[in-house]
C-alpha cells in the first residue's frame, strides 16, 4: 500500500507509555494510518528519522495572540514560533475590552471578526478561549458553543481592581462593560452557573466543556505592592513577586474552588500556578472537593526561570516568576504527576512596548513575554536530567491538553490522529538568542539559558512547517472547531 507519507526510523513517544519504540509513522489525508517497525519506503514522500524522538505535535492550550499586537498579524508570526517550538495547536485566549480587540459589545458581533483576522495567516492548528466580561456574554454561551465550537471560557479573577499591568481605578472603563455591571466574585458565580446550565444541555459532550481561572486575588495584590513601592527595598522581578505575594494564588484558589462547588461546575481549570502555595491550595481544594475534577496548569516559564535567573524586567508576567523555592516545588509536584499539563503563555510584547520610560522600572513594564518557541525543547531537556518520563512530557504538553479541550483528533502518534509530529534531538542543547526565534519579539527573559533539546522538525496534519532551523510553506493552519474526534 503507497502512503502520503512515512516518516521513516524514529523512536515514538506516547503520551503516559513508558516504553519509547522504535517504528515508522506512516499518513494519509492528513492522519496517522500505521505505527510500527519496517513499514517500508512505498510513499509519495519520505522522511527519514534517523532514530530521533517523535513526540507528538504540541497542544500549547495557553497562548494570548492579539494581546499587543493586531491578531491578524500574531496569527502569522506567533505561530511561526509555535512551529519552531513543535507547537502545532495553539489555544490562545480572547476577550472584549482594553487590549485584545479594544471592543466592548458582544460576541455574537466581535467573535467573527476574531475568526476573520485569524483565517488563513496561520502556520499551525488553532482555536479560541473567550471570557465572558459581561452578563449579556454569559448568555451567548449556548451560541458560542454551538455555532463556533467554543468549548472553554475564562475568568481573570484579579481584574476586580487591578489592570493587565497594575492598580487600576476605572475597571468599567478597562474591560469596556456596561455601566452598572462589576466585575467581580458575583459574576464569577453566575459564569460557572451559565457554563454548567449548557453542560447540562448538552450531555455527550460536557466533559469537554469548562472554566480555567487566572487565579491572585486583587485585594492582596493592591495592598502589597503599595507596600512593596513604599518600602523601596525591593527591585526587579523579587519586588514585584512580593507585590503579588503567593497567598494570594492560594487564596483565589480557594475561593474559585468553593465556587465551582457551590455552582456545581466540575470541570475547572486553574492556570498558571506559580508557587508552592498556589499548588498547595489546589491539590487541598481537589481533596476537599472531589467531585470537582480540577486541572493544574503550570508554565514553562515559570519552571525554567526564577527571580534571580530571569533575563531582568522583560520576565515581568502575571502571576510573576518566583524565587528558586518556588521553582522547585513546581517541579516536585510535576515529577509526582500533580500537573495536569505545561503550556508557554505566550504573549508577544515588542521592547518598544513592554519597558516604560524607565527600563528598570518593574511596575511600569508590561506583562508577558513569548515563550512558545521553548516549551517543548525546554520540558524535555531539563525534565531527562531530572528523572521525568519522555511519555509523561507527551502527556504533559499535548494528550492531557488536548483531551480536556475538546480537540479529540489531536495529541498522540496512533491510527486515526492527526498527523502532527515533531522530531526532537535530546542529545543536542543550544543557548537561547532572541535574534533566533521567529517570535516577532526581541528578547527574552530566557536569553542565555541552556536549553538541552532540539526541535528538528514540525510536521502539521503531515505536512512539515519547520525543518533545517526554518518555517517551510504557506500557512495552512486551521480553526478547530470543538469538539473534534478521531
Amino acid at each position: 500500500m503507497s502512503h502520503d507519507l512515512i516518516i521513516r526510523d524514529v523512536r515514538v513517544v506516547r503520551p503516559g507509555v513508558e516504553e519509547v519504540a522504535h517504528a515508522d509513522i506512516a499518513v494519509d489525508d492528513g492522519r496517522v494510518t500505521a505505527v510500527g517497525p519496517d513499514l517500508g519506503t512505498d510513499a509519495a514522500r519520505v522522511e527519514e528519522g534517523r532514530g530521533r524522538l517523535a513526540f507528538p505535535g504540541v497542544v500549547d492550550a495557553h497562548q494570548h495572540w492579539g494581546i499587543y499586537n493586531p491578531l491578524s498579524q500574531d496569527a502569522e508570526t506567533e505561530s511561526r514560533a509555535c512551529a519552531q517550538g513543535g507547537v502545532t495547536t495553539s489555544l490562545t485566549y480572547m476577550r472584549s475590552g482594553q487590549y485584545y480587540l479594544n471592543k466592548g459589545g458582544d460576541y455574537a458581533d466581535l467573535f467573527p471578526e476574531v475568526l476573520a483576522a485569524a483565517d488563513g495567516r496561520s502556520y499551525v492548528d488553532y482555536a479560541f478561549h473567550l471570557a465572558p466580561m459581561q452578563a449579556s456574554h454569559i448568555d451567548e454561551i449556548p451560541m458560542l458553543v454551538d455555532e463556533h465550537g467554543v468549548t472553554s471560557f475564562k475568568i481573570f479573577m484579579f481584574y476586580g481592581s487591578h489592570g493587565l499591568h497594575g492598580r487600576s481605578n476605572d475597571q468599567n472603563a478597562f474591560l469596556m462593560i456596561p455601566e452598572g455591571e462589576r466585575y467581580d466574585i458575583a459574576h464569577f458565580e453566575f459564569v460557572m452557573r451559565g457554563i454548567q446550565r449548557v453542560r447540562e444541555q448538552r450531555p455527550d459532550i460536557a466533559d469537554r466543556i469548562s472554566l480555567s481561572l487566572h487565579c491572585e486575588t486583587a485585594e492582596i495584590m493592591t495592598a502589597y505592592t503599595r507596600i512593596v513601592e513604599q518600602e523601596g527595598r525591593l527591585t526587579g522581578l523579587e519586588a514585584y513577586s512580593a507585590s503579588r505575594p503567593p497567598h494570594s494564588e492560594g487564596l483565589a484558589v480557594t475561593i474559585a474552588s468553593y465556587l465551582a462547588h457551590e455552582t456545581g461546575l466540575p470541570t475547572i481549570n486553574l492556570l498558571h500556578l506559580s508557587s508552592a502555595k498556589a499548588l498547595e491550595a489546589a491539590l487541598l481544594m481537589a481533596g476537599t472537593f472531589p467531585h470537582v475534577d480540577f486541572r493544574r496548569e503550570v508554565t514553562i516559564g515559570h519552571l525554567l526561570a526564577d527571580t534571580t535567573t530571569a533575563d531582568g524586567v522583560g520576565g515581568k508576567v502575571n502571576p510573576p516568576l518566583r524565587p528558586r523555592d518556588d521553582v522547585e516545588a513546581l517541579w516536585r509536584h510535576v515529577l509526582a504527576g500533580e500537573v495536569s499539563w505545561v503550556v508557554s503563555d505566550h504573549a508577544c510584547c515588542k521592547e518598544a512596548t513592554k519597558f516604560g520610560d524607565d527600563p528598570a522600572d518593574i511596575f511600569a513594564a508590561k506583562s508577558g513575554f513569548g515563550g512558545t518557541e521553548y516549551l517543548l525543547p525546554g520540558l524535555v531537556g531539563e525534565g531527562l536530567k531530572r528523572g521525568l518520563p519522555l511519555g509523561a512530557v507527551a502527556a504533559l504538553t499535548s494528550w492531557n491538553p488536548a483531551q480536556r479541550f475538546g480537540l479529540g483528533s489531536k495529541g498522540d502518534i496512533a491510527p486515526g490522529y492527526d498527523a502532527d509530529v515533531v522530531l526532537v534531538d535530546p542529545d543536542r542543547s543550544w543557548t537561547v538568542d532572541p535574534a533566533q526565534s521567529e517570535s516577532t519579539q526581541e528578547y527574552t527573559p530566557f536569553r542565555g539559558l541552556e536549553i538541552g533539546a532540539t526541535v528538528d522538525a514540525t510536521f502539521l496534519r503531515g505536512q512539515r512547517v519547520w525543518a533545517d532551523g526554518k518555517v517551510e510553506g504557506t500557512p495552512t493552519g486551521r480553526y478547530q472547531h470543538r469538539p473534534t474526534s478521531v
